[in-house]
């Protein structure tokens, strides 16, 4: 499964939950961390971990391994790292902090429909 085909699922999963403001950063040409960013935000604690754990659990059934997470017991922000796609999912309060679109500019936003 390339890298465009796990965005598109991820994105699917993160929409099937209810996640607000998803947003997707293609960053290949500025960083070869992974290909995409993919940010989005959940409204409180319980969402945020189901959001996560629904990302986890689709992308684990088309066989895409999770390879880290990060700060899902605080669940303020869950970093899924599944290697060339990173997934972020923010309460709203930290993503306005971290600003994570702004920091990756020079990454290109994208539509999901045009993975």
């Amino acid at each position: 499964m390339n890298s465009n085909e796990i965005a598109r699922l991820a994105v699917a999963a993160l929409e099937d939950k209810k996640a607000e403001d998803i947003r997707i950063i293609d960053i290949r040409e500025v960083s070869v961390i992974a290909d995409y960013f993919i940010i989005a935000n959940g409204t409180n604690r319980n969402q945020i971990q189901t959001l996560s754990d629904h990302v986890e659990e689709t992308l684990g059934k088309a066989g895409v391994a999770l390879k880290q997470v990060e700060g899902y017991d605080h669940a303020n922000w869950v970093l899924l790292d599944f290697r060339d796609v990173v997934i972020h999912i923010f309460d709203k309060e930290n993503r306005l902090f971290y600003d994570l679109e702004r920091i990756w500019r020079d990454g290109k936003i994208i539509e999901a429909e045009s993975l």
